[in-house]
């Protein structure tokens, strides 16, 4: 299709010397095949041409490249050559006028947005609804790439010129009506810096609720799991509801706690999400309102740097009943996020918290990034982002990991 004006660009009718704001937009695409690239720039060299901006994007073995120039000369001599390289080798070409690229204003931002399961593809009108809440905050794409299609489809928007706030609302409202997670965030160095990744355990790390599973063991599970549910809403005072919860587990002996370890469940793709962050150099940590019976288990398993949880007393081989120590509560956990980071050399603002409850609110808020992970209403209107689709490697798309750089991780460790 020719360029109309409305795309910005005009048909080619003068020499790049007739205007001084005026560059040339040479579009090839078609079928890819090594050497288009090394040969395109070939001709461009060879007639004088100056880049001024370039990209490339392949998609399922459809080249698109898309350079603007300051021709070096006639730009009817560019547009022969760049026609006669094209002819050769199959390819489409436009050659076409655009203004001297607008000085961008306002911020950059990076919108994540994350669909809802295997196979389940964002769908034209979900990506409809997500576009028109970027044009509504008065904000332009710059570029759209595909993050991953496993264990979601994950694409991530360049957005410029965006009211931070406006962008927001927007997208939230776009999110509601199609079921979707999307995260805004700055784009720039600050966000693949983030070195630090802090994750609450139950329910997040795992499936399990550790304190419901003794409980069975000991035949008081509804009562604790009234009392976990108020303390998870942010209903009732953490600490306290953790201590009425363990007394009522005085006299359960140790046999009973292992096989609780034994049937602790690990997220999907927890494994997957710490594997990759450990390998491109992340340090991972845990921080539990639950029990180092457990934490310290899965500190081990998944080679986590961090971990600190509640301990139980034990006498005699049996619960007592009490907790030693500082309670791990909302407070401490965000005291926790902040030693790890300083123990690290790695600022606050560089930090990533993972959490489902209220507990993990002010961890989640001290962040650079708070996550809300399948998280109870209270803490996904308070975090930065939310995550609410059951597999913890998702995350990574959040973070502007993709999966092919997942699968190129496992692949160098192997």
């Amino acid at each position: 299709m020719d360029p109309s004006p409305d795309d910005g660009v005009a048909p080619l009718a003068m020499t790049a010397g007739d205007a001084d704001d005026v560059s040339v937009l040479v579009r090839v695409s078609g079928p890819d095949h090594p050497g288009i690239t090394a040969d395109l720039m070939t001709v461009l060299e060879l007639v004088g041409a100056q880049i001024q901006d370039l990209e490339q994007v392949l998609v399922r073995g459809h080249l698109t490249l898309a350079a603007v120039l300051d021709a070096g000369g006639p730009a009817e001599r560019l547009a022969g050559a760049v026609d006669r390289f094209a002819s050769e080798r199959g390819l489409r070409v436009e050659v076409a006028q655009v203004p001297a690229a607008p000085t961008r204003k306002g911020p950059i931002d990076a919108v994540t947005v994350l669909g809802h399961g295997p196979g389940d593809a964002l769908s034209p009108g979900e990506l409809a609804a997500v576009a028109g809440a970027v044009a509504a905050a008065g904000a332009n794409i710059d570029r759209i790439v595909r993050l991953a299609r496993y264990p979601v489809h994950a694409y991530e928007f360049r957005v410029t010129g965006a009211d931070p706030i406006e962008l927001q609302r927007y997208l939230g409202e776009a999110a509601a009506a199609h079921r979707l997670d999307i995260a805004v965030q700055p784009e720039g160095i600050g966000r693949r810096a983030k070195r630090l990744v802090v994750l609450d355990v139950d329910s997040t790390l795992i499936q399990d609720e550790v304190i419901e599973l003794l409980a069975a063991e000991c035949g008081c599970e509804d009562e604790v799991r009234r009392l976990t549910d108020a303390a998870m809403a942010g209903e009732a005072d953490f600490e306290s509801t953790l201590r009425a919860r363990v007394r009522l587990l005085a006299g359960l002996d140790l046999p009973a706690i292992e096989r609780v370890r034994s049937r602790v469940r690990l997220t999907p793709g927890a494994r997957t999400f710490v594997r990759t962050l450990k390998r491109l150099g992340y340090t991972v940590g845990i921080v539990s309102g639950g029990f180092t019976h457990i934490t310290d288990g899965l500190a081990e398993e998944l080679d986590l740097d961090h971990a600190v949880a509640n301990v139980l007393e034990v006498t005699d081989g049996r619960l007592t009943g009490e907790v030693l120590g500082p309670v791990v509560d909302r407070a401490r956990k965000a005291q926790l996020l902040g030693e790890f980071a300083r123990a690290e050399g790695v600022p606050l603002s560089q930090t990533v918290a993972v959490g489902d409850g209220a507990n993990d609110l002010d961890m989640l808020a001290a962040a650079g990034l708070g996550v809300a992970f399948n998280a109870k209403p209270v803490v996904q209107e308070a975090a930065d982002t939310t995550v609410n689709v059951p597999y913890l490697d998702a995350i990574l798309f959040v973070l502007g990991v993709t999966r092919d750089e997942v699968e190129r991780a496992d692949t160098i460790a192997d």
